[in-house]
């Protein structure tokens, strides 16, 4: 099939986000004005620097109370997020965090994680996930959007700060079968990963060119 997003497509859900997979999840959680902690799952989200580090997550408006989304605005006014790790262990939770709460929410409490202390940034990080970037605001941009009540809005942050649970380290490396990390695939489906294969990256010869004419 072909189809222009602009005209839609004839399938019972949007297929995009079925193609563009696995996603990471940046499991993000933030401090109010108000001191309010703010915990919730973002799916567009990745690593986009090496050096420094920098992560960014996108979000739409949101919809049930109006405005920016909580992390969004947190992070714009704070100038700080943590980055947790959502695992296969804590996927209920981590579903259960991406519920359409008031703001006055605490949704530690209301899934039952627990608040631990960040090293620098104020905002706290779930303790029963094995890895958390701590995270320096850096900009927001706007994206496209068809609604201008509901804007598209990545944020980007500079890793300031990194917590790995020593028991994810094997051989002096995050080994991702022991880390058990869940990502989002398209409609309601995740992912869990459990398996790995390596490929070493391909390096350039003077004799690469050869093979041009094989």
């Amino acid at each position: 099939m072909f189809y222009e997003p602009i005209n839609g497509h004839n399938l019972a859900s949007n297929p995009l986000n079925a193609i563009v997979i696995p996603r990471p999840i940046g499991w993000i959680s933030t401090l109010s004005k108000d001191d309010t902690p703010n915990l919730a799952p973002y799916s567009f989200f990745n690593a986009v620097a090496y050096e420094p580090p920098q992560v960014m997550f996108a979000a739409t408006s949101n919809h049930a109370f109006g405005g920016l989304k909580d992390a969004v605005s947190d992070a714009q006014n704070s100038g700080e997020f943590v980055v947790n790790i959502a695992t296969w262990d804590l996927r209920f939770q981590m579903n259960d965090s991406a519920v359409p709460a008031p703001r006055y929410i605490d949704e530690f409490e209301y899934v039952g994680l627990t608040k631990e202390k960040s090293e620098i940034v104020s905002c706290p990080r779930v303790k029963e996930s094995p890895v958390h970037l701590e995270c320096r605001y850096i900009r927001s941009i706007e994206m496209l959007s068809n609604d201008k009540a509901s804007p598209n809005t990545v944020v980007f942050g500079e890793v300031i700060g990194v917590h790995i649970d020593d028991r994810v380290i094997i051989d002096g490396k995050v080994d991702p079968v022991y880390l058990h990390p869940i990502g989002r695939l398209g409609y309601t489906d995740f992912v869990h990963v459990n398996n790995r294969f390596n490929m070493d990256r391909p390096t350039w010869t003077s004799n690469s060119d050869d093979r041009h004419d094989v």
